[in-house]
């Protein structure tokens, strides 16, 4: 018995520990980089330099954003989910805000303040991070056609404004007898498509091929920064006869392989899509699935910045004089809607394309449980209470084994008495103690082990449910009631202000501001989480050495502080999942007549003492 006391210690521990340094790592280091992030933003709006380096010759001065797109003529972008604007030197997509708006405004703010601007997604070179698709051609010696310094015009009689009705259309003749036409055009929502033509009008044959690029110049500092959630490089692509699959690099591995001055890899795929990434936010390049393209995610480094670039370059195509060429690339630029995602997967036949969300290692729960909860959304119009009743739903499967794992522990509580004895008798010899105690827990018909189960059950569920809540922008500024405003961030009120009563923000205080705003920062629904817990655990059988005893006890303490920082929506189902818990514990423990804090206190309301069993 001994053994298994110690053994489930060390397990326990273990699980702590891990609790603990994660906590730290997915949820304090977050909350400093997110700080840093929304510093960095206020000085890139007011136009601070941060350094440049661009696909030309690189500028040693940066602009406000304001400046660096007014320096290059433009045609509007204006529909009903983005606004910004084509450049039309270099035929460049660089400038682009998502404005879809919602029933409560628009639907991407950058904050939940009421008048926050909309998500940038796009912004132009020569500004701080700026971050473009580019698209043109190459021939064999790699010079550019068409490229970034290309200055293009509007057909005469073309729009003059990108809409989902009015297709842009830009010419370009270039020196060597090359016609170039590029037709940009857009859906209701957030792919765009760029066909180019290009017709030999020269007396020569020309070999070209087309070329696609997004560029991303530096990183805002809370970009890159997580483990949880993959931002980067991203795509599905198959590398010659290697089978089609979805490729990952996060930002710090692209710089890693830059530092070592590792060659980007170049994959010969089929089809695919490629792009880059951030949590909520996606630009990808998709060509057509029957094009055959050598694809390359890596990293440049000009002027003290680094350029993460996901590209591709197509066939060669040899254009005879009088004859023509199309190439159609797509380009997604927006948020990262699950539905979306598949409805483009289905209509234009793109392989993954909902994968563009990082499902996780556990994608196999994370999947399901996302598509529940939007469907139970879907009927309530609320994710709290749709994270309410998917606990619900959880607790429901789990409950035969949970009902079999609580009525054991109740079995051992009862006896408590029986084990404080045999430890007595047998305190001399463990082996004997260890035969007696086996000996009762088969006549009673309890196994140590059974109450293990649901917890170790949990861990997956717990897990798949905090990516969910962390990678999903549904979850996005998704209110609960009341104060909770967004359930995909921490419970924004704490103790140390009352709770939002006193107008004070702890992380303003010198020297040891970020202190109470991470390690200190306890809301409501961190109290309540506590409280649950530590009412869980007191109905459990106690352990039997004083020391695991105290470990016990101090355990709600401690989670109490770790969970506080996590999403307000996984504090819900984690609460509800306890009171749930205790509420079948509850019920098994009184229908067994075991002692147990809740009649306790029932006891002693009515006057009676210490409830008896």
């Amino acid at each position: 018995m001994q053994q298994n006391d110690s053994r489930n210690t060390i397990v326990f521990m273990a699980i702590a520990i891990a609790m603990f340094f994660g906590y730290n790592e997915f949820v304090l280091k977050p909350q400093r980089v997110e700080a840093q992030r929304i510093a960095a933003a206020e000085k890139a709006k007011a136009g601070t330099p941060a350094g440049k380096a661009s696909s030309a010759p690189p500028a040693i001065n940066l602009k406000s954003r304001d400046a660096a797109k007014a320096a290059d003529p433009r045609v509007a972008i204006v529909t009903g989910t983005v606004m910004g604007s084509v450049n039309l030197r270099g035929g460049r997509l660089d400038d682009l805000f998502l404005t879809e708006r919602g029933p409560h405004g628009l639907r991407y703010a950058e904050t939940m303040a009421k008048d926050s601007p909309p998500v940038e997604l796009f912004r132009p070179e020569g500004a701080a991070h700026a971050w473009f698709a580019e698209f043109g051609w190459q021939d064999a010696a790699r010079q550019v056609f068409a490229g970034p310094n290309t200055v293009w015009s509007v057909k005469p009689g073309s729009a003059t404004t990108l809409t989902p009705t009015t297709p842009v259309v830009l010419t370009y003749a270039a020196p060597n007898g090359l016609q170039f036409t590029r037709t940009i055009s857009i859906d209701e929502k957030y792919m765009f498509q760029i066909a180019d033509t290009v017709a030999n009008t020269g007396a020569q044959p020309v070999s070209v091929a087309p070329y696609s690029s997004v560029q991303r110049f530096g990183l805002p500092p809370a970009h890159g920064k997580t483990s949880n959630v993959h931002e980067g490089a991203i795509g599905f692509l198959s590398d010659g006869e290697k089978g089609a699959e979805l490729r990952m690099r996060k930002y710090r591995d692209l710089k890693k392989d830059q530092t070592k001055a590792k060659a980007a890899p170049v994959l010969a795929s089929t089809g695919g899509w490629l792009g880059v990434t951030d949590k909520y936010w996606l630009s990808a390049l998709i060509p057509s699935q029957a094009e055959k393209i050598n694809a390359t995610f890596g990293v440049t480094a000009a002027q003290g910045v680094d350029i993460y670039d996901a590209n591709y370059v197509g066939d060669f195509r040899v254009i005879a004089p009088g004859q023509t060429v199309t190439e159609t690339t797509r380009l997604f630029a927006g948020p990262k809607v699950v539905q979306d995602l598949k409805g483009y997967k289905k209509a234009l036949a793109i392989p993954h394309f909902d994968d563009a969300v990082d499902w996780g290692k556990l994608f196999f729960l994370t999947k399901p449980f996302f598509t529940v909860l939007e469907w139970i959304f879907s009927h309530v119009g609320n994710f709290g209470i749709a994270i309410l009743a998917m606990t619900l739903l959880v607790r429901l499967i789990l409950f035969p084994l949970a009902h079999k794992s609580y009525e054991s522990m109740s079995r051992m509580k009862k006896l408590q008495k029986p084990m404080e004895e045999l430890r007595a008798k047998y305190k001399d010899d463990p082996t004997k103690m260890q035969q007696e105690t086996m000996a009762l827990y088969q006549r009673e018909k309890v196994n140590p082990m059974v109450g293990c189960l649901p917890i170790l059950l949990q861990i997956p569920i717990f897990l798949a449910f905090y990516k969910v809540l962390s990678v999903t922008i549904e979850m996005r500024h998704a209110p609960f009631y009341g104060y909770i405003r967004d359930l995909s961030e921490r419970d924004p009120v704490t103790v140390l202000n009352l709770f939002g009563l006193i107008p004070w923000n702890p992380a303003t205080v010198p020297m040891i501001g970020g202190f109470l705003d991470t390690s200190l920062h306890l809301g409501p629904l961190a109290l309540l989480y506590g409280f649950t817990m530590w009412l869980t655990t007191a109905m459990n059988p106690p352990a039997p050495d004083p020391m695991q005893q105290r470990i016990f006890q101090l355990m709600p303490i401690m989670f109490t502080f770790i969970m506080a920082g996590f999403p307000a929506g996984l504090l819900i189902y984690w609460t509800f999942s306890n009171l749930f818990s205790i509420f079948q514990q509850y019920i098994i423990m009184h229908r067994l007549k075991v002692e147990n804090p809740i009649d306790n206190f029932i006891a002693r309301l009515r006057g009676e003492g210490k409830a008896t069993a």
